[in-house]
C-alpha cells in the first residue's frame, strides 16, 4: 500500500505533519477526518521506489481517446442527473476505468473536489485528460447549475468527434496497409530475387538489358552499408520537416499546402469546417461565452489556417464585428457556411445553425471519404501491379536474350 504525506490541523488549531499508509488517496483523506483532523494538504509520499514505479511509467505512454473522454462524460451524466454525489459518481467511474492514466486523474480530482476545490478547477490540473474545451463546459454547467445536461452534450460531442475521426482514419487505412505490402514485396524481390536471377544469365554470358542492371544496383544497394545513407537521409528529411513545421512560417505553409491537396485538400477542409461547427456550436450552447469559444476552437482547430480565421473572427467580434464576416475574409469556410453562419448571427439562433452546419459537413465528409475510398483502390492495386511488373519484367527481359541465343 501507498504511503501518504499530510498537513493536518488538530481540534486545537495545530498544524503538524502526518505520515501513514492507506489504500487510497480517498481512504485516507476519510481516515483522518474520522480522527477528528482537518486535511490541509495530502499527497503520496515520493520514496525512491515511488519514483521509478513501473505503473508510473508505464501510465506516462498511455493516452486518453476521444472515446474514453465520450464513455467517461456519458456516465457521469448519468449519474449527476440520476441525483448521485459528484464524489461518489467520481469513485464509482473511477473504479470501472480501464484507462489507467484517466483513472489516476479521476481519482485525484475527487480528492480535491473533498478539499472545495470546484469541479472544472479540478479537472483543469489535468490537461491530458481534459482539455480546455471540456474544463470550459464544465464549468459553464457548474455557474448555470445545468451540469448534467453539459456532460450530456459533451458527450454527443465527443461522440460526433470520435466517428468523425473514425471516418477518416478508415480512408488513409487502405492505402497505407496496401502501400506497405508493396514495399515490402518490392523490397523481398529485389534484395532476394534478383541477384538470383542476375547471377543465372550473367554465368550463362547474357548480357543484361537496362532495367535489370539498373534493379541489380538497387539491389546491391540495398544489401551493403550504403543502405545506411538511405536511413539517414529518409530519418533527417523526417526530423527536418518536424523542425520546420514547428516554425510558425513552416506551420502556415504546409498547413495551407494541406487543404490544396489533390483528394485530401477537400477532405481537410470540410472536416476542420464540422470540427469548429460542433465545438463552437456546443460550447455557445452550453453559455460559454463567445470571445472564450473562439479562443477555445481556435487552438483546437488543428489547422493553422483555420486557426489564423477563427483568431481574425474572435479580434473583430472583440471590436463589434460579426463572426461571419470575418471569417469570409480569409476564404477559408465554404460560401455555404458563411452563409449559414451570417443567417445564425441575424436570428439570435447561432447555436442552432452552428449544429445545422456541423451535421452537413460532417455527412459531406462521410461522403467524401467514400468517394476518396473508391478512387484509392484501383490507384493501389495499379501500383502494386506495376511494382511486381517491373521487377518480373527486368527477371524475363534476360530469359528471350537467352533463348536467341539458344537459338
Amino acid at each position: 500500500m501507498p504511503t501518504y504525506l499530510a498537513r493536518v490541523r488538530d481540534s486545537r488549531g495545530k498544524s503538524r505533519m502526518e505520515t501513514f499508509i492507506a489504500d487510497s488517496l480517498v481512504d485516507a483523506r476519510t481516515n483522518l477526518r474520522d480522527q477528528g483532523l482537518v486535511v490541509q494538504d495530502l499527497k503520496e509520499s515520493q520514496s525512491l521506489a515511488s519514483r521509478f514505479d513501473l505503473q508510473k511509467i508505464q501510465n506516462s505512454f498511455v493516452s486518453v481517446s476521444v472515446k474514453d473522454k465520450a464513455v467517461f462524460s456519458r456516465q457521469f451524466a448519468a449519474l449527476v442527473n440520476a441525483g448521485v454525489a459528484i464524489v461518489r459518481s467520481l469513485g464509482v467511474l473511477s473504479e470501472q476505468c480501464s484507462n489507467p492514466k484517466l483513472k489516476k486523474a479521476l481519482t485525484e480530482i475527487s480528492g480535491d473536489i473533498q478539499n472545495g476545490v470546484n469541479l472544472s478547477d479540478a479537472m483543469r490540473k489535468h490537461p491530458q485528460c481534459f482539455d480546455g474545451l471540456y474544463v470550459s463546459m464544465v464549468q459553464a454547467g457548474e455557474v448555470g447549475g445545468v451540469l448534467d445536461e453539459v456532460l450530456d452534450r459533451l458527450a454527443k460531442l465527443l461522440e460526433d468527434v470520435a466517428r468523425l475521426q473514425n471516418q477518416i482514419k478508415s480512408a488513409l487505412s487502405y492505402p497505407v496497409v496496401v502501400g506497405f505490402l508493396a514495399t515490402a514485396i518490392f523490397l523481398g524481390m529485389t534484395i532476394f530475387l534478383i541477384p538470383v536471377f542476375a547471377a543465372i544469365f550473367t554465368d550463362l554470358g547474357t548480357e543484361l538489358p537496362p532495367l535489370t542492371q539498373f534493379l541489380m544496383y538497387c539491389s546491391e544497394i540495398l544489401r551493403s552499408w550504403r543502405i545506411l545513407i538511405l536511413f539517414g537521409v529518409v530519418i533527417g528529411t523526417f526530423i527536418a520537416y518536424k523542425a520546420y513545421y514547428k516554425t510558425a512560417n513552416g506551420r502556415l505553409n504546409i498547413d495551407r499546402l494541406s487543404l490544396k491537396m489533390p483528394l485530401f485538400g477537400d477532405l481537410i477542409q470540410k472536416s476542420s469546417v464540422a470540427r469548429f461547427s460542433r465545438t463552437f456550436g456546443a460550447l455557445s450552447r452550453s453559455g460559454v461565452p463567445i470571445l472564450t469559444s473562439l479562443e477555445i476552437v481556435r487552438d483546437t482547430s488543428g489547422n493553422q489556417i483555420v486557426a489564423n480565421a477563427i483568431d481574425s473572427a474572435r479580434a473583430d467580434v472583440q471590436q463589434g464585428g460579426m463572426i461571419s464576416l470575418a471569417l469570409q475574409k480569409h476564404k477559408v469556410f465554404p460560401p455555404m457556411a458563411i452563409q449559414m453562419i451570417s443567417i445564425g448571427e441575424e436570428t439570435g439562433e447561432i447555436d442552432a445553425m452552428l449544429m445545422k452546419v456541423a451535421d452537413f459537413y460532417e455527412d459531406e465528409v462521410e461522403q467524401a471519404v467514400k468517394a476518396l475510398t473508391s478512387i484509392l483502390e484501383p490507384i493501389m492495386i495499379v501500383v502494386l501491379g506495376g511494382m511486381v511488373g517491373t521487377i518480373l519484367l527486368a527477371m524475363y527481359l534476360p530469359m528471350f536474350k537467352v533463348f536467341e541465343t539458344l537459338g
